[in-house]
């Protein structure tokens, strides 16, 4: 009896001993586990942006930014709701959205305008599309937002005035859809002005240095979405491509956010969505 009693508790103690396939089995059930989890594990990024031409009556403005809402089965109201009652806690001076507001369907469109339209800014909240809007339909998104009072951006640009100074707010539409017109964007600005650009796609930031912007704000990478690596390389320097943060070329800087929403699967890794909160800072 005693041998018989021995040998299944070896048997047990086999059956527990760890083996590569199990080990590997629950390495992959823990990322899983994760990865489902962190689409509703909303983060706050602050960075202060130093630029050469923000007029010195403007500096400290607070710019919240907003991306890839991506409203659809994948995100729901609570996320989308969620990240509106965050962005508001950072008492903003303006809000800056850009693009990809909805996915798949055209009934997204209204639940998410009306959420985003809850957004409180000082100063307003301006926004320009995604390819997914295009997708989905461009100007049923446009119309539902500047009912909601948020001001679209598609290819034109205003002067924007605070405290007695000014500078150009502009946005572009989508690249990938091959409509982008940066020129007709800057249209009505002056060469010395600082410039802040609304565009989706970050691909933008070569032509935007080369008209002379000084801040592009952009989406659309979803910071990797699911990644293992970090921006920076093993000696240090910022990976050619950038999927997320802040990035610059030659006297131009770009932020791009790693967004709220999902696409393809609902699921994040490495990557949680943000809300961006930019501290504009005077710089020599």
């Amino acid at each position: 009896m005693a041998t018989i009693t021995n040998w299944r508790e070896r048997r047990r103690v086999a059956r527990r001993r760890a083996t590569p396939l199990r080990t590997i089995a629950s390495g992959l059930a823990q990322v899983a586990r994760a990865a489902f989890a962190e689409p509703y594990q909303l983060a706050v990024e602050r960075h202060a942006v130093g630029l050469r031409r923000l007029p010195r009556e403007l500096d400290g403005l607070r710019v919240v930014h907003l991306s890839d809402i991506h409203h659809s089965p994948f995100t729901g109201r609570e996320q989308v709701e969620r990240a509106v009652e965050v962005a508001n806690s950072l008492q903003p001076d303006i809000i800056a959205l850009t693009g990809d507001y909805v996915s798949h369907e055209r009934e997204y469109v209204q639940p998410c305008a009306e959420m985003l339209g809850r957004l409180k800014a000082r100063r307003g909240v301006y926004a320009c599309l995604g390819n997914h809007d295009n997708w989905v339909d461009a100007d049923l998104v446009t119309d539902l937002f500047t009912l909601a009072g948020i001001r679209v951006l598609n290819n034109e640009g205003l002067r924007f005035e605070d405290r007695g100074a000014s500078f150009w707010l502009a946005g572009v539409q989508d690249t990938m859809v091959g409509l982008e017109d940066l020129p007709l964007a800057l249209a009505g600005s002056s060469a010395d002005e600082m410039k802040l650009l609304l565009a989706h796609n970050p691909v933008i930031l070569r032509r935007a240095a080369r008209a002379g912007v000084d801040l592009v704000l952009s989406g659309h990478t979803h910071g990797g979405q699911v990644t293992w690596r970090s921006e920076r390389s093993a000696s240090g320097r910022v990976r050619r491509r950038i999927l997320r943060g802040l990035g610059r070329r030659g006297e131009t800087q770009i932020y791009v956010t790693r967004g709220l929403g999902t696409v393809v699967l609902p699921v994040r890794y490495g990557c949680p969505p943000e809300v961006s909160l930019l501290t504009l800072r005077c710089a020599e």
